[in-house]
């Protein structure tokens, strides 16, 4: 069975990408490049579910928005 999840990708400042699941506590990764990062974020994906062993419900994707704030 086959589960689809939202994932957030960013570029951190060491060139890093990184991806974050939102439905999975804790559940995140990082790599050089875009081809590795899905790969790692599909096995770290696994890894949280097999973890948590807990019924998990991914929110329906809505879109991103970038914010500025005055610091």
């Amino acid at each position: 069975m086959k589960k689809m999840f939202n994932v957030i990708v960013e570029k951190d400042k060491d060139g890093f990408y990184v991806s974050s699941v939102p439905a999975l506590h804790g559940c995140h990764t990082q790599a050089k490049s875009l081809d590795e990062l899905l790969i790692r974020t599909r096995e770290v994906i696994e890894l949280c579910i097999e973890i948590e062993k807990q019924p998990y419900e991914s929110n329906e994707f809505i879109g991103v928005q970038r914010l500025a704030v005055s610091i």
